[in-house]
């Protein structure tokens, strides 16, 4: 059987064209199998590349064994959604960055070639995320389940008076708080919305889950580290419009009373990255430090 690779790309980018016509005819010319979402037929038609080497699947291969890569063209939200849809299944993930900021897609667009004909080379070298489950509970009752690799975000509608809530770690018991809302990230997802929120930035490779209070009522209330391996559980006792938001693209409306359940994932992201990538120069790189 032919290598499998899924195609995930933001279809709306500029630089989606090129970026086809650089990385994929070494894929094609091997004899790859490629399938991707539909939306990408025209992209890829304009790319030059031939429409019957394509193969749309909205489940992006969900029914078949997993492939052997996922290539991901976009920012780092098309990146989530692909670690969601496809990654979870245990396919690496190798992104290249046609966005402005890429924290996860750490591959430039300008070397999209270098980076797949280092893939083919075998010379990237596996980079893998821990995962956050969250569950919605609603009177005992399993309301969703979802695995996020960024966070997941408790917070009430822009109207909104404050929220109360509880929050328990472990066995015990945190305290009851008010606050716009609460952030719960992965070390992935610390330098995302939790870093805006005053929250520390975690290295990748921590067992550890950032808690930050969004615009929180007692100004004492700060930002802080758990351990992983602790269950975190927040109930809403008040609140008239809030949501549960999961790594910032699936919604879920949250009533009072309802309880949000977050553990460590049994599943794990693998991106594929450069050799001796070195986090802190990344860091660097995209929050400007050092710049006056």
């Amino acid at each position: 059987m032919p290598q499998r690779l899924i195609l995930v790309a933001k279809v709306k980018s500029p630089h989606l064209g090129s970026t086809l016509r650089a990385a994929l005819p070494v894929f094609l010319d091997r004899g790859w199998a490629i399938t991707g979402e539909p939306g990408l037929e025209e992209p890829w038609v304009l790319a030059g590349l031939d429409p019957a080497k394509l193969q749309i699947d909205l489940n992006l291969g969900a029914s078949e064994a997993p492939a052997d890569l996922c290539l991901v063209l976009g920012g780092d939200g098309t990146l989530l959604y692909a670690a969601r849809r496809v990654g979870m299944r245990g396919t690496p993930i190798l992104g290249i960055n046609l966005g402005s900021l890429g924290f996860l897609t750490a591959h430039p667009v300008s070397g999209a070639r270098a980076a797949v004909d280092a893939f083919l080379a075998g010379s990237l070298v596996s980079d893998v995320r821990p995962m956050l489950e969250a569950e919605l509970w609603r009177q005992g009752c399993l309301l969703t389940r979802q695995s996020v690799l960024n966070d997941a975000v408790l917070a009430k509608g822009a109207m909104a008076r404050i929220m109360d809530m509880r929050l328990r770690i472990g066995d015990q018991d945190a305290g009851p708080m008010k606050a716009d809302g609460l952030i719960v990230a992965t070390p992935t997802g610390s330098t995302a919305y939790a870093l805006s929120a005053g929250g520390p930035i975690l290295h990748p490779s921590l067992e550890a889950c950032v808690i930050a209070p969004i615009c929180p009522h007692t100004l004492t209330l700060r930002p802080s580290v758990v351990p992983a391996s602790l269950p975190i559980s927040i109930t809403l006792d008040d609140a008239e419009d809030a949501h549960l938001t999961l790594d910032g693209q699936v919604g879920h409306r949250v009533l009072p009373g309802d309880e949000v359940r977050l553990h460590r994932a049994e599943a794990r992201i693998t991106m594929l990255q450069k050799p001796g990538l070195d986090f802190f120069a990344l860091l660097q790189q995209k929050l400007h430090w050092g710049d006056r």
